[in-house]
């Protein structure tokens, strides 16, 4: 093999093993956070954080799932127009509340633990991260949808669904649909 032949296959091996490894559930959850961070340095905080940081978790949470999720049994009650806007309102919150959180210019330090099975292309991430001088457990639930997608988020054991959805369950019931999207509107407009 002549040296040019073997430098375009150790290059075309690198960039196999790349596209391999940017597949698999880990190297995806570590490019969505390296990626928020940078957004998130690059912006001033605020409103302004969460309109930048949208497009780029609408492509690494799957917000559709988390709404379903959060809503419960209720969501069959949903119209479909419905559906889009609890999902479209529940995407705000969330990214507003959470990049409310974040202070530009402070990276977290995150250590990555050994991912666990949850089923077929389903996984846990579990990782350690230390902001702001505290240290917090965060489990990434992860589901692969053609592409690996965060779908849950457990802080110190709390999911993320679990506690929208005992919210939503008890405005449902008090008020149905109406309910559930007033308190969406109200919650979006407050954050």
């Amino acid at each position: 093999m002549t040296l040019k032949k073997m430098v375009l296959f150790l290059a075309s091996a690198a960039v196999s093993f790349q596209a391999f490894a940017a597949g698999d559930p880990e190297s995806t959850l570590r490019e969505a956070m390296q990626e928020a961070v940078t957004v998130a340095n690059a912006s001033a905080g605020g409103r302004a954080l969460a309109d930048k940081l949208q497009p780029l978790l609408e492509r690494r949470v799957c917000f559709e799932s988390m709404t379903r999720r959060a809503i419960g049994p209720g969501w069959r009650e949903f119209s479909p127009a419905q559906q889009a806007e609890a999902t479209r309102l529940f995407t705000k919150l969330i990214i507003r509340s959470y990049s409310n959180k974040f202070t530009p210019g402070e990276e977290p330090e995150v250590k990555y633990l050994k991912g666990s099975s949850q089923g077929p292309d389903k996984i846990e991430i579990p990782t350690s991260m230390l902001y702001k001088g505290s240290r917090y457990s965060i489990v990434y639930r992860m589901e692969n949808r053609g592409k690996w997608l965060i779908t849950d988020i457990l802080v110190e054991g709390v999911s993320l669904i679990a506690n929208y959805r005992a919210q939503f369950n008890e405005l449902f019931k008090r008020g149905g649909v109406n309910a559930v999207m007033d308190s969406l509107k109200k919650s979006v407009a407050d954050t």
